[in-house]
Protein backbone atom coordinates (compact mmCIF):
# COMPACT_ATOMS: atom_id res chain seq x y z
CA UNK A 1 0.00 0.00 0.00
CA UNK A 2 2.85 2.37 0.78
CA UNK A 3 4.39 1.67 -2.61
CA UNK A 4 1.08 2.47 -4.33
CA UNK A 5 0.87 5.81 -2.46
CA UNK A 6 4.45 6.79 -3.29
CA UNK A 7 3.98 6.21 -7.03
CA UNK A 8 1.30 8.93 -7.61
CA UNK A 9 3.30 11.38 -5.46
CA UNK A 10 6.38 10.80 -7.58
CA UNK A 11 4.33 11.12 -10.76
CA UNK A 12 2.83 14.43 -9.61
CA UNK A 13 6.27 15.79 -8.73
CA UNK A 14 7.63 14.74 -12.15
CA UNK A 15 4.66 16.35 -13.89
CA UNK A 16 5.26 19.64 -12.09
CA UNK A 17 8.94 19.58 -13.00
CA UNK A 18 8.17 18.86 -16.65
CA UNK A 19 5.56 21.64 -16.69
CA UNK A 20 8.13 24.06 -15.32
CA UNK A 21 10.66 23.04 -17.96
CA UNK A 22 8.10 23.30 -20.77
CA UNK A 23 6.91 26.67 -19.48
CA UNK A 24 10.48 27.91 -19.36
CA UNK A 25 11.08 26.64 -22.90
CA UNK A 26 7.95 28.32 -24.22
CA UNK A 27 8.80 31.60 -22.50
CA UNK A 28 12.35 31.46 -23.82
CA UNK A 29 11.09 30.65 -27.31
CA UNK A 30 8.60 33.55 -27.15
CA UNK A 31 11.41 35.82 -25.96
CA UNK A 32 13.59 34.67 -28.84
CA UNK A 33 10.70 35.27 -31.29
CA UNK A 34 10.25 38.78 -29.88
CA UNK A 35 13.95 39.44 -30.22
CA UNK A 36 13.88 38.22 -33.82
CA UNK A 37 10.93 40.50 -34.59
CA UNK A 38 12.70 43.45 -33.00
CA UNK A 39 15.86 42.69 -34.94
CA UNK A 40 13.87 42.34 -38.16
CA UNK A 41 12.05 45.63 -37.61
CA UNK A 42 15.27 47.41 -36.69
CA UNK A 43 17.03 46.03 -39.77
CA UNK A 44 14.09 47.07 -41.98
CA UNK A 45 14.09 50.58 -40.51
CA UNK A 46 17.86 50.84 -40.94
CA UNK A 47 17.52 49.67 -44.56
CA UNK A 48 14.86 52.32 -45.18
CA UNK A 49 17.09 54.94 -43.57
CA UNK A 50 19.98 53.88 -45.78
CA UNK A 51 17.78 54.10 -48.88
CA UNK A 52 16.69 57.58 -47.83
CA UNK A 53 20.30 58.65 -47.41
CA UNK A 54 21.35 57.44 -50.88
CA UNK A 55 22.09 60.35 -53.19
CA UNK A 56 20.00 60.51 -56.35
CA UNK A 57 20.61 62.80 -59.31
CA UNK A 58 18.56 66.02 -59.29
CA UNK A 59 17.04 65.05 -55.92
CA UNK A 60 15.05 62.20 -57.45
CA UNK A 61 12.87 60.33 -54.94
CA UNK A 62 10.76 58.23 -57.31
CA UNK A 63 11.77 55.47 -59.75
CA UNK A 64 12.87 56.45 -63.24
CA UNK A 65 9.67 55.04 -64.77
CA UNK A 66 7.42 57.27 -62.66
CA UNK A 67 9.69 60.29 -63.20
CA UNK A 68 9.19 59.90 -66.96
CA UNK A 69 5.43 60.04 -66.45
CA UNK A 70 4.70 56.32 -66.43
CA UNK A 71 2.44 54.62 -68.93
CA UNK A 72 3.29 53.75 -72.51
CA UNK A 73 5.70 56.65 -73.23
CA UNK A 74 7.88 55.66 -70.26
CA UNK A 75 7.70 51.99 -71.33
CA UNK A 76 8.82 53.03 -74.80
CA UNK A 77 11.78 55.11 -73.60
CA UNK A 78 12.88 52.49 -71.05
CA UNK A 79 12.64 49.65 -73.59
CA UNK A 80 10.03 47.62 -71.70
CA UNK A 81 8.93 46.23 -75.08
CA UNK A 82 12.09 45.78 -77.10
CA UNK A 83 10.30 45.17 -80.41
CA UNK A 84 8.34 48.44 -80.32
CA UNK A 85 11.28 50.48 -79.03
CA UNK A 86 13.58 48.93 -81.62
CA UNK A 87 11.05 49.71 -84.36
CA UNK A 88 10.90 53.37 -83.31
CA UNK A 89 14.69 53.56 -83.27
CA UNK A 90 14.90 51.92 -86.70
CA UNK A 91 12.31 54.36 -88.08
CA UNK A 92 14.17 57.40 -86.75
CA UNK A 93 17.45 56.05 -88.14
CA UNK A 94 15.82 55.45 -91.54
CA UNK A 95 14.50 58.99 -91.65
CA UNK A 96 17.92 60.39 -90.77
CA UNK A 97 19.60 58.25 -93.44
CA UNK A 98 17.07 59.34 -96.06
CA UNK A 99 17.34 63.05 -95.36
CA UNK A 100 20.98 63.36 -94.34
CA UNK A 101 22.95 60.60 -96.08
CA UNK A 102 20.87 60.20 -99.24
CA UNK A 103 20.01 63.96 -99.25
CA UNK A 104 16.31 63.31 -99.74
CA UNK A 105 14.06 66.34 -99.12
CA UNK A 106 11.05 66.25 -96.82
CA UNK A 107 8.57 67.77 -99.25
CA UNK A 108 9.74 65.42 -102.02
CA UNK A 109 9.39 62.38 -99.76
CA UNK A 110 5.88 63.36 -98.63
CA UNK A 111 4.73 63.98 -102.21
CA UNK A 112 6.18 60.69 -103.48
CA UNK A 113 4.59 58.71 -100.64
CA UNK A 114 1.20 60.34 -101.30
CA UNK A 115 1.45 59.72 -105.06
CA UNK A 116 2.28 56.05 -104.50
CA UNK A 117 -0.43 55.43 -101.90
CA UNK A 118 -3.15 57.30 -103.83
CA UNK A 119 -2.27 55.48 -107.07
CA UNK A 120 -2.48 52.08 -105.35
CA UNK A 121 -5.82 52.90 -103.71
CA UNK A 122 -7.29 54.38 -106.90
CA UNK A 123 -6.30 51.38 -109.03
CA UNK A 124 -7.48 48.93 -106.37
CA UNK A 125 -10.89 50.66 -106.06
CA UNK A 126 -11.45 50.61 -109.82
CA UNK A 127 -10.11 47.11 -110.35
CA UNK A 128 -12.27 45.62 -107.58
CA UNK A 129 -15.35 45.70 -109.87
CA UNK A 130 -13.57 43.63 -112.54
CA UNK A 131 -11.96 41.04 -110.26
CA UNK A 132 -15.07 40.62 -108.07
CA UNK A 133 -13.35 41.63 -104.86
CA UNK A 134 -14.29 44.14 -102.21
CA UNK A 135 -12.83 47.65 -102.53
CA UNK A 136 -10.21 48.77 -100.00
CA UNK A 137 -11.45 49.82 -96.61
CA UNK A 138 -10.02 53.31 -96.18
CA UNK A 139 -10.33 54.42 -92.53
CA UNK A 140 -11.55 57.89 -91.70
CA UNK A 141 -8.76 59.77 -89.95
CA UNK A 142 -9.60 62.70 -87.70
CA UNK A 143 -7.57 64.59 -85.13
CA UNK A 144 -9.44 64.55 -81.80
CA UNK A 145 -10.29 67.97 -80.47
CA UNK A 146 -9.26 67.08 -76.89
CA UNK A 147 -5.83 65.86 -77.99
CA UNK A 148 -5.22 69.00 -80.06
CA UNK A 149 -6.32 71.25 -77.17
CA UNK A 150 -4.09 69.38 -74.70
CA UNK A 151 -1.08 69.70 -77.02
CA UNK A 152 -1.77 73.39 -77.53
CA UNK A 153 -2.10 73.96 -73.75
CA UNK A 154 1.15 72.10 -73.07
CA UNK A 155 3.06 74.07 -75.72
CA UNK A 156 1.58 77.33 -74.44
CA UNK A 157 2.62 76.53 -70.86
CA UNK A 158 6.19 75.58 -71.80
CA UNK A 159 6.64 78.63 -74.07
CA UNK A 160 5.31 80.99 -71.39
CA UNK A 161 7.60 79.42 -68.80
CA UNK A 162 10.56 79.88 -71.13
CA UNK A 163 9.66 83.55 -71.69
CA UNK A 164 9.31 84.06 -67.93
CA UNK A 165 12.74 82.53 -67.34
CA UNK A 166 14.31 84.76 -69.99
CA UNK A 167 12.60 87.82 -68.49
CA UNK A 168 13.85 86.94 -65.01
CA UNK A 169 17.40 86.47 -66.32
CA UNK A 170 17.20 89.75 -68.21
CA UNK A 171 16.30 91.58 -64.99
CA UNK A 172 19.46 90.24 -63.34
CA UNK A 173 17.71 88.48 -60.47
CA UNK A 174 19.49 85.12 -60.66
CA UNK A 175 23.15 85.08 -61.66
CA UNK A 176 23.47 81.30 -61.36
CA UNK A 177 20.57 80.70 -63.75
CA UNK A 178 22.02 83.30 -66.11
CA UNK A 179 25.34 81.45 -66.30
CA UNK A 180 23.59 78.09 -66.85
CA UNK A 181 21.45 79.45 -69.70
CA UNK A 182 24.43 81.18 -71.32
CA UNK A 183 26.49 77.97 -71.12
CA UNK A 184 23.61 75.95 -72.61
CA UNK A 185 23.07 78.38 -75.48
CA UNK A 186 26.80 78.46 -76.20
CA UNK A 187 26.90 74.66 -76.28
CA UNK A 188 23.94 74.60 -78.68
CA UNK A 189 25.66 77.14 -80.92
CA UNK A 190 28.78 74.97 -81.05
CA UNK A 191 26.73 71.90 -81.91
CA UNK A 192 24.79 73.88 -84.52
CA UNK A 193 28.00 74.93 -86.23
CA UNK A 194 29.18 71.30 -86.36
CA UNK A 195 25.99 69.76 -87.79
CA UNK A 196 22.66 70.78 -89.26
CA UNK A 197 19.29 70.81 -87.51
CA UNK A 198 18.27 67.30 -88.62
CA UNK A 199 21.47 65.69 -87.37
CA UNK A 200 21.22 67.64 -84.13
CA UNK A 201 17.62 66.47 -83.68
CA UNK A 202 18.68 62.88 -84.33
CA UNK A 203 21.50 63.17 -81.77
CA UNK A 204 19.07 64.56 -79.18
CA UNK A 205 16.62 61.75 -79.96
CA UNK A 206 19.34 59.11 -79.54
CA UNK A 207 20.42 60.62 -76.22
CA UNK A 208 16.85 60.76 -74.89
CA UNK A 209 16.19 57.25 -76.15
CA UNK A 210 19.28 55.56 -74.70
CA UNK A 211 20.39 57.51 -71.60
CA UNK A 212 17.28 56.79 -69.43
CA UNK A 213 17.43 53.02 -69.92
CA UNK A 214 21.19 52.97 -69.27
CA UNK A 215 20.73 55.13 -66.20
CA UNK A 216 18.00 52.83 -64.87
CA UNK A 217 20.31 49.85 -65.32
CA UNK A 218 23.34 51.42 -63.64
CA UNK A 219 21.66 54.04 -61.44
CA UNK A 220 23.58 53.17 -58.25
CA UNK A 221 26.98 53.65 -59.91
CA UNK A 222 25.85 56.78 -61.77
CA UNK A 223 24.36 58.33 -58.62
CA UNK A 224 27.54 57.66 -56.64
CA UNK A 225 29.62 59.30 -59.37
CA UNK A 226 27.12 62.18 -59.63
CA UNK A 227 27.36 62.82 -55.89
CA UNK A 228 31.14 63.15 -56.10
CA UNK A 229 30.87 65.36 -59.18
CA UNK A 230 28.31 67.65 -57.50
CA UNK A 231 30.55 68.02 -54.44
CA UNK A 232 33.46 69.05 -56.66
CA UNK A 233 31.29 71.44 -58.69
CA UNK A 234 30.02 73.10 -55.53
CA UNK A 235 33.58 73.60 -54.34
CA UNK A 236 34.63 75.19 -57.63
CA UNK A 237 31.48 77.31 -57.75
CA UNK A 238 32.12 78.53 -54.19
CA UNK A 239 35.65 79.52 -55.17
CA UNK A 240 34.40 81.23 -58.35
CA UNK A 241 31.69 83.02 -56.39
CA UNK A 242 34.14 84.21 -53.77
CA UNK A 243 36.75 85.47 -56.23
CA UNK A 244 34.61 86.75 -59.11
CA UNK A 245 30.83 86.80 -58.66
CA UNK A 246 30.82 88.44 -55.24
CA UNK A 247 32.84 91.33 -56.63
CA UNK A 248 30.27 92.12 -59.35
CA UNK A 249 28.06 95.09 -58.31
CA UNK A 250 24.44 94.18 -57.70
CA UNK A 251 21.68 95.42 -59.98
CA UNK A 252 19.16 98.09 -58.99
CA UNK A 253 16.38 95.53 -58.53
CA UNK A 254 18.33 93.65 -55.89
CA UNK A 255 19.13 96.88 -54.09
CA UNK A 256 15.45 97.81 -54.02
CA UNK A 257 14.52 94.38 -52.72
CA UNK A 258 17.03 94.66 -49.89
Amino acid sequence: MAEHKEEPVLESVMDKISDKFHGGDSSSSSDSDDEKKKKGSSSASSAEAMKAKIYRLFGRERPVHSVLGGGKPADLVLWRNKKISGGVLAGATTIWLLFEVMEYHLLTLVCHCLILSLAILFLWSNASTFINKSPPNIPEVKIPEDAAVNVAHTLRYEINRGFATLREIGHGRDLKKFLIVIAGLWLLSVLGSCCNFLTLSYIVFMVLYTVPVLYEKYEDKVDAFGEKAMIELRKYYAIFDEKCLSKIPKGPLKDKKH
